[in-house]
């Protein structure tokens, strides 16, 4: 019997935020573009989201939002098994009416989950927000979205994440506020919620292991709740090995204690994603920097980004250099795939 969607996104996988695959002339390409759901698929990603950040928000501008749901869309339909639905999770941003648009678009496609870009939330006021995301839950499942103001985001209250978690038709939440106290107030806001259907997934891609390794816990005689999975940036590179930490995780979590190596690969691990995303630069080659990673194996044409002004900062690519050791098992994998995977 096929595991659904909503089975698979409760007991936790991962998710990568899909890239925009261009040719260096900064055209799309769309067979490269299927090549890379191919190899997430491979991976054993339970999920694809595609239409957000790493997907590069100008599509909408150029026109790509549609044609990319639907070559996405396509392609897992060809490459999904008998035995697991995979979790399609589509970007949406803009206005009340320009989100309501794209939500429509994404559940014609096929998509079952529309995650709220916060583009718009500088300007309005919380319980505004609500009612917004209140709006689109008519029309698709809705994965909350925690995004850190460096990158477009803001800080929002306790009370804002209870209120939201009472929209029955909210069934996730992800956290990448970069931020420990503000991840702690989504978790708290979900655990009272009582709801056993709402999931957190991180998206702290600075701190993904504590993350998942973390029980939160409230009350002395409450049960702990976990992360389930990630929707990550950082999980669109060297999926495989984030594939296979994630159940050596679930099984780490039915223990009673965690061995340390696990803290020293979350440093390690989190300094790979500061030379992919750029950290030291504010996060200014974030997106060229994970096309990089995938350029370099193959996976993409170019790293190139549709904003011009979006490319690797001065010495990104030599730290890219320096993390790509540790990777040369799933690299060779992908280049003994890779072929395939191109296929028409």
């Amino acid at each position: 019997m096929m595991k659904s969607w909503q089975q698979s996104l409760i007991e936790g996988v991962v998710i990568p935020a899909c890239p925009l695959a261009l040719d260096e002339n900064g055209v799309w390409n769309s067979r490269y573009q299927r090549a890379l759901i191919r190899y997430y698929l491979s991976c054993g990603a339970g999920g694809v989201a595609v239409g957000v950040h790493t997907t590069q928000f100008e599509i909408r501008q150029h026109g790509l939002l549609e044609p990319i749901l639907k070559c996405v869309a396509d392609t897992i339909d060809q490459e999904e098994t008998a035995d697991q639905q995979v979790i399609r999770v589509a970007g949406l941003c803009g206005d009340r009416r320009e989100t309501i648009a794209e939500a429509g678009l994404a559940s014609e496609l096929g998509f079952q989950l529309g995650l709220l870009s916060p583009s718009l939330f500088s300007a309005m006021e919380e319980n505004q927000i609500v009612e917004h995301t209140r709006a689109i839950a008519e029309i698709i499942p809705v994965f909350g979205f925690y995004l850190q103001p460096a990158v477009g985001g803001r800080v929002l209250s306790y009370d804002y994440w209870r209120r939201l978690a009472e929209i029955e038709n909210l069934r996730a939440i992800k956290v990448a506020a970069f931020n420990r106290y503000q991840t702690i107030d989504v978790m708290r806001a979900v655990e009272e919620s009582q709801r056993s259907d709402l999931v957190v997934y991180t998206g702290n891609d600075d701190n993904i292991i504590a993350d998942l390794l973390t029980p939160y816990c409230f009350s002395e005689a409450g049960e702990p709740r976990w992360m389930a999975g990630g929707l990550l940036g950082q999980w669109a590179v060297w999926t495989r090995q984030a594939v296979e930490m994630l159940e050596a995780i679930k099984q780490v979590r039915k223990q009673k204690s965690v061995d340390l190596d696990w803290l020293s690969r979350n440093i390690w691990l989190t300094d790979t994603n500061a030379a992919i995303f750029d950290a030291s630069n504010e996060f200014a080659g974030c997106i060229a920097g994970v096309n990089e990673v995938l350029r370099r194996q193959g996976l993409l044409p170019s790293n190139r980004c549709l904003n011009p002004k979006e490319a690797l900062s001065p010495g990104q690519s030599e730290e890219i250099d320096r993390i790509g050791i540790g990777h040369e098992e799933e690299d060779a994998w992908i280049t003994s795939n890779l072929d395939r995977w191109l296929e028409d």
